[in-house]
Protein backbone atom coordinates (compact mmCIF):
# COMPACT_ATOMS: atom_id res chain seq x y z
CA UNK A 1 0.00 0.00 0.00
CA UNK A 2 1.41 3.39 -1.04
CA UNK A 3 1.32 6.07 1.65
CA UNK A 4 2.54 9.55 0.74
CA UNK A 5 5.32 11.31 2.63
CA UNK A 6 4.31 13.02 5.83
CA UNK A 7 4.31 16.77 6.25
CA UNK A 8 7.16 18.20 8.31
CA UNK A 9 4.65 19.14 11.06
CA UNK A 10 2.82 15.80 11.12
CA UNK A 11 4.05 14.70 14.56
CA UNK A 12 3.58 18.21 15.99
CA UNK A 13 -0.06 18.35 14.91
CA UNK A 14 -0.71 14.86 16.30
CA UNK A 15 0.72 16.01 19.65
CA UNK A 16 -1.33 19.22 19.57
CA UNK A 17 -4.56 17.34 18.87
CA UNK A 18 -3.84 14.82 21.60
CA UNK A 19 -3.18 17.66 24.08
CA UNK A 20 -6.52 19.19 23.03
CA UNK A 21 -8.35 15.97 23.95
CA UNK A 22 -8.59 14.27 20.56
CA UNK A 23 -7.88 10.59 20.01
CA UNK A 24 -5.98 9.87 16.78
CA UNK A 25 -7.90 7.07 15.08
CA UNK A 26 -6.23 7.04 11.64
CA UNK A 27 -2.68 7.90 10.62
CA UNK A 28 -3.26 8.36 7.73
CA UNK A 29 -7.00 8.29 6.98
CA UNK A 30 -7.48 6.38 3.72
CA UNK A 31 -10.08 7.58 1.24
CA UNK A 32 -10.94 5.32 -1.65
CA UNK A 33 -13.05 6.12 -4.68
CA UNK A 34 -13.20 3.48 -7.37
CA UNK A 35 -9.66 2.30 -7.95
CA UNK A 36 -8.06 5.48 -6.56
CA UNK A 37 -6.66 5.76 -3.04
CA UNK A 38 -5.99 9.07 -1.32
CA UNK A 39 -4.72 9.75 2.16
CA UNK A 40 -5.72 12.55 4.54
CA UNK A 41 -2.93 13.04 7.07
CA UNK A 42 -4.96 12.25 10.20
CA UNK A 43 -8.33 11.05 11.38
CA UNK A 44 -9.33 11.92 14.93
CA UNK A 45 -12.24 11.58 17.27
CA UNK A 46 -13.03 13.63 20.32
CA UNK A 47 -14.65 11.66 23.03
CA UNK A 48 -17.22 13.71 24.89
CA UNK A 49 -19.59 12.91 27.73
CA UNK A 50 -21.11 9.43 27.53
CA UNK A 51 -24.54 10.66 26.47
CA UNK A 52 -23.16 12.45 23.42
CA UNK A 53 -21.89 10.94 20.20
CA UNK A 54 -18.17 11.51 19.57
CA UNK A 55 -17.20 14.16 16.99
CA UNK A 56 -15.00 13.00 14.14
CA UNK A 57 -12.56 15.06 12.12
CA UNK A 58 -10.03 14.57 9.35
CA UNK A 59 -6.96 16.80 9.31
CA UNK A 60 -4.81 17.70 6.32
CA UNK A 61 -1.52 19.23 7.49
CA UNK A 62 0.24 21.80 5.32
CA UNK A 63 3.58 23.43 6.12
CA UNK A 64 3.51 26.26 3.53
CA UNK A 65 7.31 26.28 3.27
CA UNK A 66 7.61 26.34 -0.53
CA UNK A 67 9.08 29.25 -2.48
CA UNK A 68 5.60 30.68 -3.22
CA UNK A 69 2.92 30.86 -0.54
CA UNK A 70 0.30 31.40 -3.29
CA UNK A 71 1.37 28.16 -4.99
CA UNK A 72 1.26 26.42 -1.60
CA UNK A 73 -2.23 27.86 -1.09
CA UNK A 74 -3.38 26.65 -4.52
CA UNK A 75 -2.11 23.14 -3.85
CA UNK A 76 -3.59 23.01 -0.34
CA UNK A 77 -6.92 24.33 -1.59
CA UNK A 78 -7.16 21.74 -4.36
CA UNK A 79 -6.32 18.91 -1.99
CA UNK A 80 -8.75 20.21 0.64
CA UNK A 81 -11.66 20.43 -1.82
CA UNK A 82 -10.92 16.96 -3.22
CA UNK A 83 -10.78 15.37 0.23
CA UNK A 84 -13.83 17.25 1.54
CA UNK A 85 -15.89 16.17 -1.48
CA UNK A 86 -14.94 12.51 -0.99
CA UNK A 87 -15.51 12.66 2.77
CA UNK A 88 -18.99 14.11 2.24
CA UNK A 89 -19.83 11.05 0.15
CA UNK A 90 -18.07 8.38 2.23
CA UNK A 91 -18.01 9.67 5.83
CA UNK A 92 -20.43 12.59 6.06
CA UNK A 93 -20.09 12.69 9.86
CA UNK A 94 -16.36 13.50 9.58
CA UNK A 95 -15.41 17.19 9.26
CA UNK A 96 -12.25 18.13 7.35
CA UNK A 97 -9.78 20.70 8.72
CA UNK A 98 -6.63 22.21 7.26
CA UNK A 99 -3.88 22.44 9.92
CA UNK A 100 -1.46 25.34 9.49
CA UNK A 101 1.23 27.01 11.58
CA UNK A 102 0.44 30.26 13.34
CA UNK A 103 3.06 32.03 11.17
CA UNK A 104 1.25 30.86 8.01
CA UNK A 105 -2.08 31.98 9.40
CA UNK A 106 -0.72 35.45 10.18
CA UNK A 107 1.17 35.81 6.89
CA UNK A 108 -1.53 34.52 4.55
CA UNK A 109 -4.89 33.77 6.12
CA UNK A 110 -5.49 37.12 7.82
CA UNK A 111 -4.71 38.80 4.49
CA UNK A 112 -7.70 39.57 2.23
CA UNK A 113 -6.91 36.71 -0.17
CA UNK A 114 -6.73 34.14 2.63
CA UNK A 115 -9.89 35.43 4.30
CA UNK A 116 -11.72 35.39 0.96
CA UNK A 117 -10.66 31.83 0.13
CA UNK A 118 -11.56 30.53 3.60
CA UNK A 119 -14.98 32.19 3.42
CA UNK A 120 -15.78 31.25 -0.20
CA UNK A 121 -14.61 27.65 0.05
CA UNK A 122 -15.78 27.09 3.65
CA UNK A 123 -12.35 25.95 4.78
CA UNK A 124 -12.02 24.98 8.42
CA UNK A 125 -8.63 25.73 9.93
CA UNK A 126 -6.64 24.45 12.88
CA UNK A 127 -3.94 26.98 13.75
CA UNK A 128 -1.11 25.46 15.76
CA UNK A 129 2.11 26.55 17.43
CA UNK A 130 4.93 24.30 16.17
CA UNK A 131 7.21 25.04 19.14
CA UNK A 132 4.72 24.14 21.87
CA UNK A 133 2.68 21.60 19.83
CA UNK A 134 -0.56 23.28 20.86
CA UNK A 135 -3.73 24.17 19.01
CA UNK A 136 -4.16 27.94 19.17
CA UNK A 137 -7.37 28.38 17.19
CA UNK A 138 -10.15 26.38 15.58
CA UNK A 139 -11.64 28.38 12.72
CA UNK A 140 -14.97 26.90 11.64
Amino acid sequence: MYVPARDVYHTTVKQALTKAGWEITHDPLRLQWGTKDMYVDLGAEQLVAAEYQGRKIAVEIKSFIGPSEIEDLRNALGQFILYRTLLQATEPERVLYLAIREATYLALFVEPIGQFIVEQERIRLIVFNPETAEVLQWIP
